[in-house]
């Protein structure tokens, strides 16, 4: 396995290290009082080409493969994790769909505008009564002459109210459960979609989820997103390949604490000498040492196995539940580590100890991994 980037990679990655050290993090408390991606930031990140990390270059983006889209990411996760997650949720899943699925046709009309950013891309599954049990979906899309109408509603959905371009699973033959439902591209202006309620969440500021209603929404039959009745199965597979995308997010965020934590052990004194003399404190430091290596080394494997073409099912989903457990469990030490300073807005740990909380929760909760898991083990256990 070689997790080794080439030059012009390692470049790339150098701009972003600097573009979040010089100027995101600048923003960060801004983000957190305003609630806003500042303007600057989404056009320096034009820019750089940050919102076509996945797209491929001849659609304007920059073509990477897992492994370095991962290297890129976990430089992200080194900052404000409602900006980073703007733009994951984009080239995610918000546009792995078109650029794994599309016809030709999809990939020339949408995917130039969304590697520019001048469209943003959201992935509409999730609904109230369709979370972690995906497939009971009550959006509908019934075929009239050349047309889908679709009807229903999505919510907390990421990037909902800013997304130009969206794809909605929907249920195109009720009689078949989860073989019943399909995926489409709909445009922000068709007649008959529309944002609803913007959601006031707990943390992950400047970046926004919200409900999406349709209704009586005509999507022509050339926006069917690969072949009807498949978008489920195809819905797996982009959220499978994608998490060790939100892996190595949460990678960068731990690494992030533990130099918070560094930073602060040696300058702050208790009991006549610094803080890193504690032994406690060293052990604390030790465990997320361990922890982040750990998942370093999952993190990089499940992306060079995906960037292999193997099944990543399982890999998958063990590297989305250790990462996010991990860095929910390395923003509570860095807490315990800063005391009451931890507790503050003015330093942000107590910004990453907020936004920790969702990785356990969106793109399949920790509960959900572990049921593929132990599908998975009972899988390979019985076709051998």
């Amino acid at each position: 396995m070689d997790f080794n980037s080439n030059p012009e990679i390692e470049e790339f990655r150098k701009e972003v290290r600097k573009f979040v050290q010089e100027e995101v993090e600048g923003a960060a408390m801004q983000i957190e009082k305003e609630d806003k991606i500042p303007d600057y930031i989404y056009k320096r990140s034009q820019e750089l080409g940050l919102f076509g990390l996945n797209i491929p270059k001849e659609y304007g983006g920059h073509g990477l493969n897992m492994v370095d889209k991962c290297t890129i990411y976990e430089e992200l996760g080194q900052t404000h994790n409602g900006f980073t997650t703007l733009i994951a949720a984009h080239t995610g899943i918000g546009t792995s769909g078109i650029v794994e699925l599309g016809n030709e046709q999809q990939k020339k009309k949408y995917l130039p505008k969304m590697a520019s950013g001048e469209w943003i891309g959201a992935f509409c599954l999730t609904e109230p009564e369709a979370g972690s049990n995906a497939t009971n979906l009550k959006t509908t899309a019934q075929k009239k002459g050349d047309k889908y109408i679709i009807n229903g509603m999505k919510h907390y959905i990421t990037n909902g109210p800013i997304a130009g371009v969206y794809t909605v699973m929907a249920v195109t033959d009720p009689e078949k459960g989860a073989k019943g439902i399909s995926s489409f591209i709909v445009e922000r202006d068709t007649p008959g979609f529309r944002v609803g309620n913007i959601d006031d969440k707990m943390g992950m500021r400047g970046t926004y989820t919200s409900e999406l209603i349709f209704d009586n929404v005509e999507v022509p039959e050339e926006n069917l997103l690969g072949e009807e009745n498949q978008g489920y199965v195809n819905a797996l597979k982009v959220l499978s390949t994608g998490r060790a995308g939100l892996a190595a997010r949460n990678l960068g965020s731990s690494v992030k604490l533990l130099d918070h934590c560094l930073d602060y052990v040696f300058t702050r004194e208790q009991f006549g000498k610094p803080l890193f003399d504690q032994q406690v404190i060293q052990h604390k430091l030790a465990d997320m040492t361990v922890e982040i290596e750990a998942l370093r080394a999952l993190t990089y494997r499940t992306a060079w196995q995906a960037d292999q073409g193997k099944k990543v099912i399982k890999e998958a989903s063990v590297v989305k539940l250790y990462g996010s457990e991990v860095y929910g469990r390395i923003a509570d030490t860095a807490v315990q580590i800063f005391g009451g300073k931890g507790y503050m807005k003015e330093y942000p740990i107590e910004r990453y100890y907020r936004d920790a909380r969702i990785a356990r929760i969106y793109e399949g909760t920790s509960e959900i991994q572990r049921n593929i898991i132990a599908a998975q083990l009972k899988k390979e256990r019985f076709e051998k």
